[in-house]
């Protein structure tokens, strides 16, 4: 079982993200729900907008709440969105390796009978996302290398409309039809 989180926006401790929302008191809630589910899962998947600024005391903060997930033996995964540093992130989490070094932050994980790929859209001081050349030829690679078991393409943008006039102005603004041919391929 993968658990899925999005959107955290955790700030630094006793902020409230938009001036009247206590964020961290939500993750927390939310981590302990997580810890008591009937079935224990096999990973936790956050993807994108970890903190509201991407300030190195935010991450913090955010490994603080994270911490009881780490010490019940799940595996966190961290996939950065648009308020979020991807240097700063990784600094605040050296022992996750798969957050990697390169340009982006992606990455391929075995959960439980799937895998997971991690594709980052995020263009730096943007809030809508975007997908290149390099981050559509590593997702293809990874499509092809496991198309024999069950594969879930996690992004924190949008690749469709939502519908809602706000959130389709910041969504995948670019690569969403290369993102479709890319995946029509490896299950057509």
């Amino acid at each position: 079982m993968l658990v899925h989180l999005t959107d955290l926006h955790i700030r630094e401790p006793g902020q409230l993200a938009y001036g009247r929302i206590d964020t961290a008191h939500f993750l927390r809630r939310t981590v302990q729900a997580v810890l008591t589910l009937a079935q224990k899962p096999d990973a936790v998947l956050i993807t994108g907008d970890l903190t509201d600024h991407g300030r190195a005391a935010e991450y913090a903060h955010l490994a603080e709440l994270l911490a009881p997930l780490q010490d019940a033996g799940l595996p966190v995964y961290l996939l950065p969105g648009n308020h979020d540093d991807r240097e700063t992130l990784r600094a605040a989490f050296p022992g996750h390796g798969y957050l990697g070094t390169g340009e982006f932050i992606q990455f391929s994980a075995a959960v439980g009978p799937l895998r997971l790929l991690a594709l980052d859209t995020v263009v730096p001081r943007a809030p809508h996302g975007a997908l290149c050349g390099a981050r559509l030829g590593w997702l293809a690679g990874e499509l092809a290398a496991h198309r024999q078991g069950p594969v879930v393409v996690a992004m924190h943008h949008p690749p469709f409309r939502t519908l809602i006039d706000t959130m389709d102005g910041m969504g995948l603004l670019q690569g969403g039809p290369e993102l479709e041919a890319v995946i029509a391929r490896q299950i057509g």
